[in-house]
């Protein structure tokens, strides 16, 4: 029995429905199989694809009329939203447009982040929804991390989490960190100093939840570990993985079997493997990076076609399905890289050590060789286990050079360049082919944060992409579609990077800003009327915003981004369209089912070439593997173990990423308002990139940073916020502020811990 196969079972019953006890008895369960049954019926609960009902039943999701479970988000002002799991076809969130509203008193028994399941109260005419909580799937907080206050009444934590509004009670006795736990080596408070609350007042600590909040009650805990003081150094990184929950300590069984890994290949695996060790394969990493995952090699053929080797640690010989190791991995999905520090996804044994590619150095593979035409077309697939030695270490700097012609780099890597040049012009023939079936290339600005030797950020400057960066990301793209398709013609399934098609909502959004600016993405000549699209508001508790409720699907295709991309390169207004219309995609996501990739207008694709830092690219070795066993043709292919928990594991992947993702970018605008707060009282050109009847939202043109503008701030005159032209309008003497304009703004304060920087207008004379 799996969870497929339970959920099918219950979908064949009358009214799609069963109480646990009737489950037991028609599937025969006993002993093992009846634990493996509660356990599946608890992940089915927590995912949202069952709704148990207070009378014991689990019914499925899809074919729910008024039940509906989802991920709360709650406002600063208490009251929330329900983001649906699940719109299919008949469920009771098919109907509905956008989230569903919960009012303060109603969200206030669960937290941010908890996976809830609602009652619907109403849905109106127009898909606005408001629900009530039925009751709390899972927990998104067991611990929360936040600043100790002591008080002669009660000692509270005051959470860093901005949407975990309440205070967390501490009873006494519980402020003290238990005695098998340490503190944290930046903190100036050490276990031996807590034997009073007051020595904690103003620290920074974590706290585990023992009771969560009510209607009637705070959340209350007990302090398990003390981090330091807000000012000290380092404190921020700390905070942002407690914050996120990010498994950053290896369990004691994990690092045992790292170390105990063999480092020698034995001849035996070496023998049975194809052998590439006399091929000048070579790494191409950044300055910093440490971990080398893919090594490349290009041949250019007689025929103007060309010979592409993509190797690839082979971190699933030493990472077993069922071990610590594995477990371990698969918790924390992906590797989080924060500017000064990474939290590796396995221990550093096998990042740095046996699986990394190291210059020099035997290591095994798994290899996609791939042969083109002179065009770009795939000629042949070939997916093998190897062994290779890199002949270089090399990064995109010193390659970016090679290729521009710095004569000391060329001879100093005189057998290498040519294999360079070729890399080139492979790399050029791949991207103008993947332009041409419309795939999407943002080459939006990132912000690189510079540090001094004392580890204090000096600058915030443009990261570079240069050709080096390019033909690796080809090669990668290459290598990634070509094993998504083999794995699909050998086993008949993959665990794939799917991308779908926009919300028709959000593109409209996109269409209404980008018609100011005078441009469209051109999927029609028809008015948006013509596809069913009426603009309504919506009002819940001082929340307004703009929604586009859909009649139906809109023609649109990469290319239309694509095109617009090309129309807007180089312009004014390029950067401000560029990030709105990465703003209308959806995030791409891990999915045992294809829908294809929108963005790459590819139709089959996964993630195969990092396997050191992502899971989902482990999950595909492990599949490629089982593929490469697969017996004679016509047989029954041979399956991966995790094959029946794909779609288990594609969800936490996903949801791994995100949570990554947001980590990342909350420390680097962290960094960001420390690095402004030496900065107040300067002056920075900026741009508009949202406008709001509060004010302005900007960001500084060289420095990447975001900031707020109120409009109280705006001088010289009375402004008000013209919805019509989406703008922020002055009553006299007309001057306008909308989305694009280029202004010059003060910075008036730093709000660093709710990373924050707020700014006023400073008009120039001209």
């Amino acid at each position: 029995m799996d969870a497929a196969s339970l959920l099918e079972h219950i979908g064949r019953l009358p009214h799609g429905r069963a109480n646990y006890k009737q489950l037991v008895r028609e599937l025969g369960a006993r002993g093992a199989a009846r634990a493996e049954l509660e356990q599946f019926l608890k992940q089915l609960v927590e995912q949202g694809r069952l709704i148990e009902t207070r009378s014991g039943y689990y019914m499925l999701a899809e074919r729910q009329s008024e039940y509906v479970t989802g991920r709360l988000t709650v406002h600063r002002d208490g009251y929330g939203f329900v983001i649906p799991d699940r719109r299919a076809p008949g469920s009771a969130a098919a109907g509905i447009a956008g989230d569903i509203y919960l009012d303060a008193e109603t969200a206030a028994s669960a937290m941010h982040g908890d996976r809830v399941l609602v009652r619907l109260k109403r849905v109106a005419a127009d898909g606005r929804a408001e629900g009530r909580l039925v009751r709390v799937l899972a927990r998104a907080h067991q611990e929360v991390v936040g600043r100790f206050r002591c008080h002669p009444a009660v000692n509270f934590v005051i959470p860093y989490h901005e949407k975990i509004r309440d205070d967390i009670l501490i009873p006494p006795g519980a402020e003290k960190p238990p005695a098998e736990t340490h503190t944290h080596r930046l903190g100036r408070v050490h276990k031996a100093e807590v034997t009073r609350a007051e020595d904690l007042d103003g620290a920074v600590v974590n706290v585990e939840l023992t009771e969560f909040p009510s209607l009637t009650q705070n959340a209350r805990g007990r302090v398990i570990e003390v981090l330091g003081r807000p000012d000290d150094f380092g404190i921020d990184v700390e905070i942002i993985i407690r914050k996120h929950h990010l498994p950053h300590r290896f369990p004691a069984e994990v690092i045992e079997e790292a170390e105990g890994l063999e480092n020698i290949i034995p001849s035996e695996e070496s023998q049975r493997r194809r052998d590439f060790r006399s091929l000048d394969v070579v790494t191409i990493d950044g300055e910093t990076a440490r971990d080398f995952d893919d090594a490349v090699w290009v041949e250019k053929l007689a025929s103007g076609g060309f010979r592409l080797e993509v190797h690839i640690a082979d971190v699933a010989h030493y990472v077993r399905e069922g071990t610590a190791l594995d477990a371990e991995g698969r918790l924390r999905g992906t590797s989080v890289y924060f500017p000064d520090r990474a939290v590796p996804m396995l221990p550093y044994e096998l990042t740095t050590g046996i699986c990394s590619l190291l210059p020099r150095a035997d290591r095994l593979s798994l290899s996609v060789l791939l042969e083109f035409d002179a065009s770009g077309q795939v000629v042949s697939t070939e997916v093998c286990e190897g062994v290779i030695r890199s002949a270089e270490r090399m990064t995109y700097t010193d390659v970016n050079l090679i290729l521009s012609g710095d004569a000391g780099l060329r001879e100093r890597y005189a057998s290498l360049t040519p294999r360079f040049e070729q890399m080139a012009e492979l790399a050029e023939i791949l991207n103008r082919r993947r332009r041409a079936r419309g795939s999407i290339d943002f080459d939006l600005p990132e912000p690189v944060i510079e540090f001094d030797e004392l580890g204090f950020v000096t600058a915030i400057v443009r990261g570079e992409r240069n050709v080096a960066h390019r033909l690796i990301e080809e090669f990668m793209l290459a290598a990634n579609e070509a094993v998504a398709s083999f794995l699909e013609k050998r086993l008949g399934a993959c665990f794939y990077r799917i991308h779908e098609k926009p919300d028709p909502r959000r593109v409209m959004e996109f269409e209404q800003v980008a018609a100011t600016f005078g441009y469209s993405l051109g999927f029609g000549s028809a008015p948006a009327r013509d596809y069913g699209y009426t603009v309504r508001h919506r009002d819940h508790a001082k929340s307004r915003r703009t929604l586009i409720l859909p009649a139906g699907d809109l023609p649109i295709t990469s290319r239309h981004y694509q095109k617009l991309i090309a129309r807007i390169a180089g312009k004014p207004e390029e950067r401000i369209l560029s990030y709105l219309m990465l703003r209308s995609l959806k995030q791409a996501r891990y999915s045992k089912e294809n829908v294809g990739h929108f963005a790459l207008a590819s139709p089959c694709y996964t993630h195969f070439t990092s396997p050191i830092r992502r899971y989902p690219d482990l999950v595909v070795h492990r599949l490629l593997k089982a593929a490469l066993r697969r017996p004679a043709a016509g047989s029954k292919p041979l399956a991966s173990p995790a094959q029946g928990q794909l779609r288990t594991v594609a969800e936490e992947c996903s949801t791994s990423e995100r949570r990554a993702a947001d980590a990342e970018r909350e420390l680097m605008d962290w960094k960001k308002a420390r690095f402004m707060e030496e900065r107040l009282g300067d002056e920075f050109p900026a741009i508009v990139i949202s406008v709001m009847k509060s004010g302005l939202l900007v960001e500084l043109l060289d420095l990447f940073i975001e900031g707020f503008l109120p409009i109280e701030t705006l001088t010289g005159d009375r402004y008000t916020y013209r919805e019509n032209l989406r703008a922020i309008v002055g009553d006299r003497k007309k001057l306008k502020f909308a989305l694009g304009d280029r202004i010059t703004v003060r910075v008036d304060r730093v709000e660093a811990a709710e990373r924050r920087v707020l700014f006023s207008w400073a008009p120039q004379n001209s």
